[in-house]
Formats: structure tokens, C-alpha cells, sequence
């Protein structure tokens, strides 16, 4: 998934031959990802983790494949299909964070997610500076320009495929529901608090929508400065070691001051990334300080976000409303994505950054009512 956010916006510009197009990339693929949410939480509802997990590895593998082909035949529409189904590569990233919580305590529930979410680095970091190995490949094997880490990807996503179908033993979502954490929940499960889960679910999607329309736009606009696609890749992973190396703490603190604490602990980071950004988008160093503040913020705000979500969710309604927080969490990406490209070419770089301050802002006012409406200690 890496390699899709560090060059998909190049490949989307170059094959449109539009740079407003240029957003697609991070469109699609969260559009993807968001289309297969419900589906394959209904598949773990009735199946298990396990099947859900592999099958979601399997479709983005072929998502890698047919990027390659898009290229090939320089076709702008079938790039937008393979970025589709790249993204259930992120439905899938996202659900296995919800596996953590299925055999959580409460009290470690916050942790436990934040380590899966926290493994998730090496992969992610490593991701976007495979353009410089990719084009080895690219280049021995005569591929088109740019899509050698897509044939790497392709033997990653089956690697975990293969992981997902063997090594999830036994499988925890079952666990759950042959041992229900609490002995009052009924068999279809119960909803705490549908205020509170809805500023839960709200948070998480504008969390995304701020993190995907700065982040998406940020090669393109790193390019059009003359800064190099090595450093580019360079730059985003390090503001994907942001989005999840030090998502451990943010679970604890999560689970130690609260779960809407952390939340704006998120928004004042993101605060900090957007001002750091707008400022400073003539200095590539700058923009690469605000993207790791960017990823701090999103990695707070979606963890403490998600256990929230899982503390408000029993039973078998955990997984339904596990799906619809990824749909609603993709589809704000996915406009987020869609409307940086526009804003990009309307008002800038900065301009884009303000304009995603506004979602901050927004989230800031729903958890200042939430705190002072009902605390939650959760």
C-alpha cells in the first residue's frame, strides 16, 4: 500500500495527463476500500477473521497485477480499477486492527489494537522507497516506467495471504462469539452510547479525510518543486512511520486518559502538521517535518478513535459496525482525495492545508460537547 500513496498520484498525472486528476489515485483506492468494508466484515461475521483477511489479500494482489497492465497499455480507466482493487489491501489493513480487539480485555483494548496498528510499519516505511529497487526490477524485467514496486507488492500481498490462511489460528472473532466478554450481552449484541459512537466513527473518517487530501497531493506537489521521486518516497514513509511507530503510545495513552483525550491530542498535532505545511511548502524539509506531524495526529485520533468503537460495540453487531466505521472512514478519504486534487490547483498548497484545518476544527467542537455533555472515561 505504500507504493500506491508514494507514486500512484505520479502515475495517475502522467497517464490522465492532468494534474487536477492527479488525486484519483488516493480516490479510488480509498474507494475501494470502503466498497469491500461491509463485505468483508459480513465474511468475518460468518466465517471468521480469517477467511475475511486472506480473501481481502488475494483481491489486492490482483490490484498490483493489473496495475502493471494499466501501464502497459497506457490506460488512465483501468488504473482507476486496479487502485480500487488495491484498496481492499487497506479494508484489510484496517479490519485486522479490530482483530485485535476481538479476545481484548478492556483495559488493554487501546494497547492491543495499537500493536497490530504498530507492526504495520516495517511494511509501511519500507513501501514507498521501493521506487529505487523498483526500478531495478522494472527496468531488467523491460516493465513500464514506475511499476516495479507493484511486482514486489504483489509477492507481499500473497505472502500475507498465505499468513492470514495458516498462522490466524485459532480464529479470534470466533473465540469472541463462543465467549462473549460480557455475560449480559445477547446474541446479536448491543450499542453503549449511539451519541458517543457516532462522534467515535465521525472522528476517525475527518481524522482520514485531513490525513489523505494533504498526504496525496504532497508527491505531486514535491515533483512540480523539482525534488526527486527517491525523495519523495523518502518523504512519505517517513510520514507513514508517523502515521504508525509510535501508535503503542497512543494506545496506552488511550487507555490511561481517555479515549476522547487522545483524540485531541490528534487534532493538536494535526493543527501543528497543517500550520508547519502551509508555511513552509517552498522547503521540502518543512513539508516533510509537517508530514511526520501529520501521521502522529491521524495514528492518535484513529486508534483511540477504533477502541472507543470497539468499547461501544458488543457481541455480533462488533464486526456490522466495525464495517460501517471502515465505509464511513473510507469514503471521507476517498472525497478527501477526490477534492485535494481540485484545491490543489484552485489555492495551493497552503490553501489546501487551511482548507483541511477545517475538519480539524470540527472535530475539536464534537469532542469538546462530547466532554461536556458526558465524560467519557472509555
Amino acid at each position: 500500500m505504500g507504493s500506491v500513496l508514494s507514486i500512484g498520484a505520479v502515475m495517475a498525472a502522467e497517464l490522465s495527463g492532468s494534474e487536477a486528476l492527479s488525486g484519483t489515485a488516493a480516490t479510488l483506492s480509498t474507494l475501494g476500500a470502503a466498497a469491500s468494508a461491509i463485505p468483508l466484515a459480513r465474511l468475518a461475521q460468518r466465517l471468521g477473521r480469517r477467511a475475511a483477511l486472506t480473501t481481502g489479500a488475494f483481491i489486492a494482489a490482483s490490484g498490483s497485477l493489473t496495475v502493471i497492465g494499466a501501464a502497459a497499455l497506457g490506460s488512465f480507466p483501468l488504473l482507476l480499477l486496479a487502485f480500487a482493487l488495491l484498496g481492499v489491501g487497506t479494508a484489510v489493513n484496517l479490519q485486522s486492527r479490530f482483530a485485535a480487539t476481538d479476545v481484548a480485555s478492556p483495559e488493554h483494548r487501546g494497547r492491543d489494537l495499537s500493536l497490530v496498528v504498530w507492526f504495520t510499519t516495517v511494511g509501511a516505511v519500507l513501501g514507498p522507497n521501493l521506487i529505487g529497487p523498483g526500478e531495478v526490477v522494472a527496468e531488467t524485467l523491460g516493465m513500464p516506467e514506475l511499476t516495479g514496486p507493484f511486482l514486489i507488492a504483489v509477492g507481499a500481498q500473497l505472502a500475507a495471504a498465505i499468513v492470514y490462511l495458516i498462522a490466524l489460528r485459532p480464529d479470534p472473532y470466533l473465540i469472541s462469539r463462543a465467549t462473549p466478554s460480557d455475560p449480559k450481552d445477547d446474541a446479536p449484541g448491543m450499542v453503549r452510547g449511539r451519541g458517543a459512537l457516532i462522534f467515535a466513527i465521525g472522528s476517525i473518517a475527518a481524522s482520514h479525510a485531513v490525513m489523505v487530501s494533504v498526504m496525496s497531493m504532497t508527491p505531486v506537489h514535491l515533483v512540480n518543486h523539482g525534488v526527486t521521486l527517491t525523495i519523495v518516497g523518502l518523504t512519505i514513509s517517513l510520514h507513514i512511520a508517523g502515521m504508525y511507530a509510535l501508535s503503542p503510545v497512543f494506545g496506552w495513552l488511550s487507555d490511561r486518559v481517555g479515549r476522547v483525550g487522545t483524540i485531541l491530542i490528534g487534532q493538536a498535532l494535526f493543527a501543528v502538521a497543517l500550520v508547519t505545511v502551509a508555511f513552509g511548502e517552498d522547503d521540502p524539509v518543512l513539508v516533510t517535518i509537517g508530514l511526520i506531524l501529520l501521521g502522529l495526529g491521524w495514528s492518535a485520533s484513529t486508534v483511540s478513535g477504533s477502541a472507543l468503537v470497539a468499547d461501544l460495540v458488543t457481541g455480533a453487531a462488533r464486526a456490522r459496525i466495525q464495517g460501517r466505521t471502515d465505509l464511513s472512514m473510507n469514503l471521507a478519504g476517498a472525497f478527501g482525495g477526490a477534492a485535494s486534487g481540485l484545491v490543489l490547483s484552485m489555492v495551493g498548497y497552503s490553501g489546501l492545508a487551511w482548507s483541511a484545518g477545517l475538519l480539524v476544527l470540527l472535530i475539536v467542537a464534537g469532542a469538546t460537547t462530547m466532554r461536556t455533555a458526558r465524560p467519557l472515561s472509555a
